[in-house]
């Protein structure tokens, strides 16, 4: 009968997980705990806090085995490269215990006295390395408790560090590491008497009292309360956990259609796919772009649902095996479109608001698009008025808040134009005009701020894209951020320079000589040949094309006149803004 259970200890837990009698079904999300919160569990454990009661489901039926997927626990976690969770065919499988709530407490367990744990350093890049990603395993500091007072409000200092991290620490008095996963080397009580008199903190009490601590809350402590479903029923389970798991925190709306994807697909596993588009995503751009099986799931509504919102009611089997019909393709189109992206100079610190690709996904796949928008020599005009939509979008916060509404109507839009590979810019700018948060248009304001932003913020590049979008973008050749007048000579300049102190001030601002108003897009050709050369000498010797580089022709550009040169360059990039957002003589 269904129903509350005997608890067992942790020990017991983990050892059922080794033995793989402890699963987890495909419904079940990927392990997403932080370091902090498996620290904090330990430590809640150790103060005697509860931890909840768990959810599993008794797994008898053979045609459960047969049919539905199952994974191990995840030993081993690293941050954003984390391998899934190993799959097993339970086909001729004995009877086993199926984790329908509670799997991240499970695994965060798991994972503290059984395995490691890898997060990103501060200031790295993300590399699968060590550098980048060391590889840490569970300790708790048993020389002393953590202050009453502490940032982390626990009693116990449990961390995640790396063999070199203890080594720093060994000739320290107030840090004795002992790691976690050492306990599971006393299953007897004398065995670890013994170890404890043989240490030369045995007479610490609060460092004797953990380590027995953690040995009762281990071994013998029944903490693992549970309730044991016994149908089986699917569609009862999936009721169950939807249920179990759609109040808050514990799994948000995009992990339920995640879960209902994985349990429907039929001719692929969902959380195997859908985790390698994240990655081949990621190899484009410089930052990478990085997206979430959340975007990808996003996608799939926009391009197959009515109501894009992320609610069970949208995401049903039929709309599930629909995604998976048509996988291949949708996936192309998401590639395709971040490559795209790529290829015009864009990357994740340009494009953070990521539902603005959807409407460039979705026009992709229905204009069948997928194997010839990336060519070089096909729909260039389209492509123009892609990235103006897109830089438009970007600068103006359009995905900003509550997006659903505005790519409901933009899919609108392009609906409409479905067959015709045409990008209907004007179409959408008609369709926000009357919407004062998301409309495309601009103020005099609005330009004003965008002509101040530094070289290195991440909309500079937009702004620029925006500005130089009479480029070629799909030719051979990328396009740099360039200083005109260089900043070398700006960073090298002193205050006994000038006669006049206001004109110092002038010269040393970064919003004059570091912002869009000093800034050019270049290829690597011309950005070769400019360096830290003089603007005037640059454009004299490589007889530059004062229009085509939105240079100012009516002023000197010798830099002791760049206070004028700046003035006149603000008045024809902001002229340039308003009639390339209006459409009007470009």
């Amino acid at each position: 009968m269904s129903g509350f259970q005997t608890p067992i200890s942790i020990k017991e837990a983990i050892n059922k997980i080794v033995e793989r009698k402890y699963l987890l079904p495909a419904i079940q999300r990927k392990f997403v705990w932080s370091a902090s919160k498996v620290e904090a569990l330990f430590d809640s454990i150790m103060q005697g806090y509860p931890i909840n009661s768990f959810m599993f489901w008794q797994i008898t039926s053979k045609e459960v085995k047969n049919s539905f997927k199952f994974y191990e626990f995840l030993t081993s976690y690293r941050a954003f490269f984390s391998e899934d969770n190993k799959d097993i065919d339970t086909k001729g499988f004995e009877d086993f215990i199926a984790v329908i709530d509670g799997q991240q407490r499970l695994t965060a367990l798991y994972v503290g006295l059984k395995g490691t744990y890898a997060y990103k350093m501060p200031r790295k890049w993300w590399r699968d390395d060590e550098e980048c990603l060391p590889t840490r395993r569970l300790y708790v500091n048993i020389a002393a408790p953590l202050p009453d007072e502490n940032e982390r409000m626990m009693k116990y200092d449990f961390e995640f560090l790396t063999e070199g991290e203890v080594e720093d620490t060994k000739d320290d008095p107030n840090h004795i590491w002992y790691k976690v996963n050492d306990i599971l080397n006393y299953p007897d009580e004398l065995d670890l008497d013994d170890y404890i008199d043989a240490q030369p903190w045995k007479d610490n009490k609060f460092t004797k009292r953990t380590v027995k601590t953690l040995y009762n809350r281990v071994f013998k402590d029944k903490l693992i309360n549970f309730y044991l479903e016994e149908s089986q029923d699917i569609d009862t389970v999936l009721d169950i956990f939807i249920r179990t798991n759609s109040g808050g925190e514990p799994l948000s709306f995009s992990n339920l259609l995640m879960s209902i994807t994985t349990a429907n697909w039929k001719k692929r596993d969902a959380r195997k796919v859908l985790p390698d588009t994240v990655k081949k995503v990621f190899a484009f751009g410089n930052p990478n772009f990085v997206i979430s099986e959340d975007f990808i799931l996003k996608t799939c509504l926009v391009l197959f649902n009515d109501n894009i919102k992320f609610q069970v009611k949208n995401f049903n089997k039929n709309v599930a095996l629909v995604f998976d019909d048509n996988w291949d393709r949708v996936e192309k189109s998401i590639i395709v479109a971040f490559k795209l992206l790529e290829s015009w100079g864009f990357n994740d610190a340009s494009v953070r608001a990521k539902n603005a690709v959807i409407p460039l996904i979705y026009y992709i796949f229905y204009n069948n698009l997928e194997d010839s928008i990336c060519k070089k020599t096909v729909l260039l005009d389209e492509k123009k008025a892609i990235r103006k939509w897109l830089c438009i979008s970007l600068l103006k916060g359009v995905f900003g808040g509550q997006p659903d509404s505005v790519l409901t109507r933009i899919r609108g839009v392009l609906k409409d134009q479905v067959g015709t590979n045409i990008f209907p810019f004007e179409e959408i700018k008609n369709k926000f005009a009357a919407d004062a948060s998301k409309n495309l248009a601009v103020t005099d304001e609005l330009i004003d701020g965008w002509l101040s932003i530094q070289k290195d913020a991440p909309m500079c590049y937009t702004v620029l894209a925006l500005l130089y979008f009479h480029l070629n973008f799909d030719g051979q050749e990328k396009f740099h951020k360039d200083h005109l007048h260089p900043a070398s000579y700006f960073l090298g300049l002193k205050r006994s320079d000038f006669a006049d102190e206001d004109e110092y001030v002038f010269y040393t601002n970064p919003e004059n000589w570091n912002s869009i108003v000093n800034l050019q897009l270049l290829n690597s050709l011309l950005n070769e040949s400019k360096l830290a050369t003089p603007l005037d000498k640059w454009v004299k010797e490589n007889n530059i094309n004062l229009r085509n580089q939105l240079i100012p022709d009516n002023v000197s550009l010798d830099v002791k006149d760049f206070r004028i040169f700046v003035e006149e360059r603000k008045k024809l990039l902001a002229k340039r803004l308003k009639k390339i957002i209006e459409g009007v003589g470009v």
